[in-house]
């Protein structure tokens, strides 16, 4: 469990000299100890955004520790932000995120999470399990973790899909959730539901996209002799399974393994790239860069 007294500020704003030197010197004035700090400039490509992204973990004294530390030393930074244009957040390490996860019939991605969760690798608080199949409500009671069966009809109408995202914009307001997870939930997510979870909704699928849509992906792929099967996670949006990449990983795969055993390498890929980019979200490592991902080791 992290001190009380440590903190990871985050911060984005145009590229320009005095950043670094105003941070640490605001930080300093306040009696905090910096202990790892890393930093990008996206400038010198066709490509580039012009930005400047920053995370600092620092250390802060007695008194600006406590449930009102973030807001006071969010007061400390009001005239940078206003100097610089920043966007910046301040994060206490002694709050666990609060995540709600979302599966449909394959779970082997909500099982890794959850493990990482209950085994301590994963600092997080899980507020609950969201379905729109009942499979999973077993995993959630032996986990002690609130299941919500929120079923939708094969065919349903979009008014149908509507009125259930709406109840999980409630549940994700109840519960104070700061990161939802798609585990593996196969439903097309409407536009509403997109802005309403910007920034802060994650999915997992396979690599082959654009390639072999629809279903059993890893039987089209090994009808096509593929020698490569990955996995990406993303932020969600509305431009479906094409929103900011956080990451991304490959397993070779040769002509000796069936189409089931590539469905199960397929699935190793994607638990573990899930598991990652969910992790540095939680630590606050990840800054959206326009269409991509500033992410800090």
């Amino acid at each position: 469990m992290s001190s009380p007294h440590e903190f990871v500020l985050t911060l984005s704003c145009r590229d320009t000299t005095g950043i670094v030197y105003a941070v640490s010197g605001l930080l300093y004035q306040a009696g905090c100890n910096i202990l790892d700090s890393q930093q990008f400039g996206d400038v010198g490509s066709a490509d580039s955004t012009g930005l400047f992204f920053m995370r600092m973990h620092f250390q802060a004294p007695d008194h600006l520790a406590g449930p009102t530390a973030p807001a006071a030393l969010d007061t400390l930074f009001a005239h940078a932000r206003t100097q610089f244009g920043m966007d910046a957040q301040i994060h206490s390490l002694a709050r666990k995120p609060r995540l709600l996860l979302m599966v449909s019939k394959f779970g082997h991605c909500l099982n890794d999470l959850m493990f990482r969760w209950q085994s301590g690798q994963l600092n997080v608080a899980v507020a609950g399990i969201v379905s729109n199949h009942p499979d999973f409500a077993e995993l959630a009671a032996g986990y002690g973790v609130p299941f919500h069966h929120l079923p939708l009809a094969a065919g349903a109408s979009a008014q149908a899909k509507r009125a259930q995202e709406r109840q999980v914009e409630a549940l994700v307001e109840r519960e104070q959730v700061d990161l939802v997870v798609l585990a593996r939930y196969m439903q097309i997510l409407s536009a509403d539901f997109c802005a309403f979870l910007k920034g802060r909704a994650i999915n997992i699928h396979h690599s082959f996209l654009p390639s072999f849509k629809g279903a059993k992906p890893y039987y089209q792929a090994h009808g096509r002799g593929v020698k490569l099967i990955g996995a990406t996670a993303h932020y969600v949006t509305a431009e479906l399974d094409e929103g900011p990449i956080i990451e991304q990983d490959v397993a070779r795969v040769d002509h000796s393994l069936s189409p089931d055993d590539l469905t199960a390498v397929g699935r190793d890929v994607e638990s573990v790239v899930l598991a990652r980019a969910v992790r540095w979200h939680v630590e606050h490592r990840v800054l959206l860069n326009g269409h991509k991902t500033v992410v800090f080791s």
